[in-house]
């Protein structure tokens, strides 16, 4: 019964994570209502570092000089880029569109994997792949023939998806970290640090950021950045350190199916044939890329 209780908990975390992920897309597009991107995500993410402050002060970094180029590169690209470019796609698109894009991710670093760390493709990865490709393009084309309130364009899935790219060379460089240094403690800084960067840029270009809004969207802030950003990265790193990284990958499909149900079932959002197609071919493909035994070999 105990053994059963441990094997148990890492999974419920992990999929507790996934659902919490799925809930970033909704959250922000409530916020989006009231202020511009860049503040929505200054605000979300500063909500994030006050969760991820414990973690410093408890497990403090010991990186070595060249690391911290890394640490810095990581940053960067995982806070300002990847959420600036994400969370402009969502303003142009829906919470469904949106989460479903972001489904390609695990097809997009199992190419990464292929390019950059030398490992292998079977042909059903291939085969996934492909399917996934064709999943993305059909919800992009589905764009235009929406019938919800708030139509989804083709401009907004593609800054999804290129957002995801950013995202990748986030994951590479942090893998790198994690080899050396507590998951937590490289997630913490990446988020304090890109944090700061973003602060930054935000101000430079936008001014200081106003604080009158409403408190619905104090709310979705918060919302996103102690549970969806903070909460959602903690419990994923607990899980994935105590369950087989090929059974914890299948937990981050959780965000696009969460992310759709909500757009259409709270926000009813239009999500046609062609698009709930296309959703299910790039699930299909993430599930078979995160769980497939066998499916990438080292070349």
């Amino acid at each position: 019964m105990l053994k059963r209780h441990i094997h148990t908990l890492p999974i419920l975390a992990l999929a507790t994570a996934g659902c919490l992920w799925g809930t970033g897309f909704f959250f922000g597009k409530i916020a989006l209502t009231e202020m511009p991107v860049a503040t929505m995500i200054l605000f979300r993410l500063t909500f994030a570092c006050i969760g991820l402050l414990p973690i410093i002060f408890w497990d403090r970094p010991h990186f070595a000089g060249g690391e911290w180029g890394w640490v810095f590169m990581a940053s960067v690209l995982g806070v300002p880029v990847l959420y600036l470019v994400e969370f402009r796609g969502l303003s142009l698109t829906t919470v469904s569109h949106a989460s479903l894009m972001v489904g390609t991710l695990p097809m997009l670093l199992a190419i990464a994997a292929v390019l950059f760390a030398g490992e292998r493709l079977h042909f059903g990865g291939w085969l996934a792949l492909v399917a996934s490709t064709v999943g993305a393009a059909l919800i992009a084309l589905s764009s235009k023939t929406g019938s919800g309130v708030v139509q989804a364009t083709i401009r907004g899935d593609l800054l999804v998806v290129l957002s995801m790219f950013a995202a990748i060379a986030e994951i590479l460089i942090s893998k790198r970290l994690m080899g050396r240094h507590s998951p937590l403690t490289v997630t913490a800084f990446v988020y304090w640090i890109g944090t700061l960067f973003l602060a930054v840029v935000v101000v430079a270009t936008s001014g200081v950021p106003m604080l009158h809004y409403s408190v619905r969207a104090w709310i979705a802030l918060a919302e996103q950045g102690f549970f969806a950003t903070a909460g959602a990265t903690v419990l994923w790193n607990w899980g994935l350190k105590r369950a087989p990284a090929s059974q914890a990958g299948i937990f981050v499909n959780l965000e696009p199916l969460v992310g759709a149900i909500l757009g259409v079932s709270v926000l009813h959002e239009g999500l046609g044939r062609m698009a709930v197609a296309g959703g299910a071919l790039i699930i299909g493909g993430a599930v078979y890329f995160s769980y497939k035994p066998g499916r990438i070999a080292a070349s």
